[in-house]
């Protein structure tokens, strides 16, 4: 349901000036129940000014009557011709112009961590065109040599569930087409709050990456030194008694 131009300052216009549930109310301008209520203790909106839903061509008379009749009644916002056909404008996000010079970095970082998205995501997510893209995937961009690549979420160009959902969306297109994927990549496909639960994968140093476990005849080649004795080769049996005859008689 559409909702009316300056909903707060409506709320207090009808909370003003027409016996309406502040329900009824509340979803009409779409606001919750207890902040209506909150404008007619005078605890929200206490400096707003009231805006005439009528005046303004936005509410008919009698739907304010139905209301004030019918508690369950819903108000309907008054049709309004000039905006029959417009369509939200499709392309890339808008980006602020402070901002603008931050996008080849952001799209650098995105191609080099998530390389399973395709063009058309990053230029949602960062609000560019997929010619920049693919300049920065080919590395012939003007200014390549000069760009480091920095997370779009800290630079403000997207939020970080928008990021999760796009690679949300990578990984399901690859499931569909059938795509095996590695540990790694795996990782990288599932959201941040995901990536942080995950344990830890266990990883040999490199100073151990050449042992191997040797079996049975592998230890008998090698000399099995599983038992104290045969490690540090101690004397048995009569080497006992050398021992005391080499100690000094009294």
């Amino acid at each position: 349901m559409s909702k009316p131009l300056m909903a707060k300052a409506t709320a207090v216009w009808l909370v003003d000036n027409t016996t309406l549930s502040f329900q009824q109310i509340a979803e009409f301008c779409g606001l919750h129940e207890l902040e209506v209520q909150g404008i007619a203790d005078g605890d929200v909106a206490g400096g707003v000014k009231g805006f005439d839903p009528i005046a303004n061509n936005q509410l008919d008379p009698i739907e304010i009557s139905r209301g004030q009749a019918d508690p369950a009644y819903r108000l309907k916002l008054k049709f309004n011709a000039a905006a029959v056909g417009e369509e939200k404008r499709r392309g890339p996000r808008y980006t602020p112009l402070s901002k603008r010079q931050d996008r080849p970095a952001a799209i650098l970082w995105l191609v080099k961590f998530h390389p399973e998205l395709s063009d058309g995501a990053i230029g949602k997510l960062v609000g560019t065109t997929k010619p920049t893209i693919l300049s920065i995937r080919e590395r012939s961009h003007w200014n390549i040599s000069n760009i480091t690549p920095i997370d779009p979420v800290a630079l403000g160009l997207c939020r970080q569930s928008e990021l999760d959902a796009a690679v949300q969306a990578a990984a399901r297109k690859k499931a569909t087409d059938g795509v095996v994927m590695s540990d790694d990549e795996r990782r990288k496909l599932v959201s941040t709050e995901q990536s942080l639960g995950m344990a830890p994968e266990p990883k040999m140093p490199e100073g151990l990456s050449g042992l191997e476990v040797f079996g049975d005849e592998e230890k008998e080649a090698a000399g099995d030194f599983s038992d104290a004795e045969s490690f540090f080769n101690l004397p048995h049996g009569d080497d006992d008694e050398d021992d005391e005859d080499d100690q000094p008689r009294r």
